[in-house]
């Protein structure tokens, strides 16, 4: 996918995003889709290096995380009873830690499934459900732990380093024409004060910091308004009516297109970065500022010039 060509990051900024798997699925629709709904989950594991891939579990999709000791994780849905729920938007994640020839490492990272039994003991996390942001946390810090994490500076809050700040919110503006209530766009004006500093951007390398601010794989603007749209879809289900399950499968559809489209930029600031530096063109005068040329006096002939 020209989404994931290699780039070599600033030393100051996150790591680029870790490969796709190298089979023949990469190529195809039905794979494709996959990823795309599971992009929440791949795409800040592979900002910590880790190579990601989508394979079929016992009774549903899940996404296999190599790991450098040769381990691996397996983040799914519950497998039994299978999910009815569609792929990359389950009831609940489990994550486990797995060795083909060490069971001893066998080991329980994460799980917010719900259980039927009403005796049996669930863990924290459970009340998190679906959500993917403390899911990839709690994987993030265990990893780290063990050594097992390309990237450790990315298992807690992700660094800010950037060359420009981001500006602050401006204050909130009434809609012109609402009295009373009017609603307010903090955060839209807040975009546009980042859209004005980008056009006043004097260097590449100041606008790839503001890209930075969109594009950074875990806290940009596209990470986070994906987890808004799927936290609209999960308050959209609390009213337990089918529109409401039809607007969650909506909501959830819309974060996987946000996070598909950070996907296909994540190479994007880069590239800023490394264009020529921005010079102003010189203006010229218009031809209207020219004085007017002045001809020179035209000199007699003698009569007998030829």
């Amino acid at each position: 996918m020209a989404a994931d060509e290699a780039s070599t990051p600033d030393s100051r900024r996150v790591a680029s995003l870790a490969p796709l798997p190298g089979h023949r699925d990469v190529d195809t629709p039905w794979w494709q889709e996959l990823w795309r709904r599971h992009a929440h989950i791949t795409t800040p594991l592979r900002a910590r290096g880790l190579q990601c891939d989508i394979e079929f579990g016992l009774s549903a999709y899940i996404v296999r995380v190599s790991l450098p000791d040769d381990s691996h994780l397996i983040i799914g849905p519950p497998q039994e009873p299978p999910s009815e729920r569609p792929p990359g938007d389950p009831e609940g994640w489990i994550a486990t830690r797995e060795h083909p020839d060490d069971p001893s490492l066998f080991e329980i990272l994460y799980d917010s499934a719900p259980t039927d039994d009403p005796g049996a003991p669930q863990r924290p996390e459970a009340r998190h459900g679906g959500s993917a942001q403390p899911l990839i946390e709690t994987i993030s810090q265990r990893l780290a732990q063990l050594g097992l994490l390309p990237h450790p500076d990315l298992a807690g809050d992700s660094p800010h380093v950037h060359s420009a700040q981001p500006a602050p919110p401006p204050q909130a503006r009434d809609v012109p024409g609402t009295p009373g209530d009017a609603p307010i766009y903090v955060y839209g004006d807040a975009l546009r004060a980042l859209t004005d500093r980008l056009n006043g951007a004097e260097s590449h390398a100041d606008a790839a910091a503001l890209l930075h601010q969109i594009l950074e794989p875990t806290d940009g603007l596209l990470a986070q308004l994906g987890e808004f749209f799927e936290a609209a879809g999960e308050k959209a289900k609390e009213a337990e009516k089918d529109d409401g399950f039809d607007l969650s499968y909506d909501l959830a559809d819309a974060a996987a297109e946000i996070r598909n489209l950070a996907e296909v930029l994540n190479v994007a600031e880069d590239r800023m970065r490394a264009l020529t530096p921005l010079a102003s063109s010189p203006r010229l005068p218009s031809s209207a500022a020219l004085p007017p040329r002045v001809l020179p006096p035209t000199q007699p002939q003698p009569r007998n010039a030829r």
